[in-house]
């Protein structure tokens, strides 16, 4: 068997050329594995969680951690090594804007060089216009690395030991994280509104999938980030690189718009964003919380239903979400309450029960137990049991469906060596019949 070998740009080259379809048939084989690594055991599946040992993380100089990620699903076996590194925070640009807001349907735009400049006319983008002048704020950003994406390397072997794959893990790293989760938001019934926390390649690829599952339905995707400068670059690969350009055209009530901490007024601002929007993804390395609890956690905050997902934080001393949403979700409800709010399932959602008490800050802060977190493979073992029962003429499992549906979701995900080896068996498929990549035979 040749040794198929994916570069990063050989990786971003298949991802590119992936249609809805095609993505849902990657997410139902991920989270089918999830499924069975919270539910198999090793008589029946490869995937099982007895079959997934804990990662190994090294701290290295200049604030960097190794990880060493072992997996196996019933027909590879393969690790991921990845290395990511910390950078101190970027200090304020007083000549960058805070807020800038993009429409897609219309054939004007601004400099993206230089967000002072007029608006000029242009066939290939869509509009790229300033906001108001708002005052410089006096509050520091959380502190966040200046990038969430690990370099390293997924390395597959079948489940004799013969190696058969090497790619590139910084890109698949990226992807496989935003497929787990759009899971729950492929299910959610109103996507109308997005507020995206980070501009790095988690965000990139969060955006990407929710525009390719759910695209037509989605009318505001808001980028909040500490420095303008790399939500711009982030806007400008939206709005000009060819990859992009069914999802820019398909669209025509779609806009942006960016919000960075460069300027004042950011804290009313994000509050308005995250009040309005249906779903949150949290895609930083941050060290503090990226917004106060009582955005969600009021009565007026918990009036609408969200799905709020929370991916860029992997160590106990990093956190995305303040405690009192973790809290306030798995908080049991009272019988007679005088205000209207969504429902909540009382429970957080976890990738990995295991790892997220072990490594995630949200939860170690918010002083969460196993009986208040359940593994999204769980879920998902609840929902096949619901549907045989409404197969065969019940109710099913009214109250999950309409929580996962428009409910109150907080999903928080550590990752999983079992997600890069799922979701790599499958690139290496689509490598071979695409014919990407490069092949090493006689390895």
């Amino acid at each position: 068997m040749p040794l198929t070998v994916l570069s990063d740009s050989d990786i971003q080259s298949l991802l590119y050329s992936l249609n809805r379809d095609d993505i849902l048939s990657l997410q139902n084989n991920l989270a089918e594995a999830l499924h069975e690594y919270s539910t198999g055991t090793q008589a029946t599946t490869g995937c099982c969680q007895s079959n997934q040992p804990q990662r190994i993380a090294i701290p290295a100089a200049d604030s960097q951690t190794t990880l060493f990620m072992p997996a196996s699903t019933s027909t590879s076996r393969g690790i991921k090594i990845a290395t990511l590194a910390t950078a101190p925070p970027s200090p304020h640009n007083d000549s960058l804007p805070s807020i800038v807001s993009t429409k897609s349907n219309t054939s004007t735009t601004s400099s993206l060089s230089n967000p002072h400049t007029s608006a000029t006319p242009t066939s290939q983008l869509s509009s790229l216009s300033l906001g108001p002048s708002v005052a410089s704020s006096t509050k520091s950003a959380p502190s966040t690395q200046s990038t969430t994406s690990p370099i390293g390397s997924l390395t597959l072997l079948t489940s004799s030991g013969t190696p058969y794959a090497f790619l590139s893990a910084s890109t698949l790293t990226a992807f496989r994280t935003a497929l787990a989760a759009t899971i729950i938001f492929t299910r959610r019934s109103s996507v109308h509104t997005l507020c995206i926390f980070g501009a790095g390649l988690q965000a990139l690829w969060h955006i990407r999938l929710a525009l390719l599952l759910r695209g037509e339905e989605i009318h505001h995707i808001h980028i909040i980030n500490r420095t303008f400068e790399r939500a711009r670059k982030l806007m400008q690969t939206i709005y000009t690189s060819p990859e992009w350009q069914h999802l820019r055209n398909s669209n025509g009530k779609l806009d942006f718009s960016i919000v960075s901490n460069d300027y004042g007024e950011y804290n009313r601002l994000v509050k308005e964003r995250v009040r309005k929007s249906d779903a949150i993804f949290c895609c930083t390395c941050s060290s503090h919380p990226l917004f106060p609890a009582e955005y969600l956690t009021s009565t007026e905050g918990r009036k609408k239903g969200r799905y709020v997902s929370a991916i860029g934080s992997f160590r106990p001393d990093m956190i995305e979400l303040h405690p009192d949403i973790l809290r306030q979700q798995v908080a049991p409800e009272h019988k007679h309450h005088h205000h209207k709010h969504a429902d909540k399932g009382g429970v957080v959602v976890v990738d990995s029960l295991e790892a997220c008490l072990k490594e995630a800050g949200e939860v170690q802060r918010a002083g969460l137990g196993p009986a208040q977190l359940v593994e999204i493979g769980e879920l998902l073992m609840v929902k096949k049991a619901s549907m045989q029962e409404i197969a065969q003429g019940g109710e099913g499992e009214v109250g999950l469906k309409r929580w996962l549906q428009a409910g109150n979701v907080v999903f928080k995900s550590v990752g999983l060596g079992l997600m890069d080896i799922c979701v790599g068996e499958d690139l290496v498929m689509l490598a071979r019949e695409r014919g990407v990549g490069t092949a090493v035979e006689g390895f």
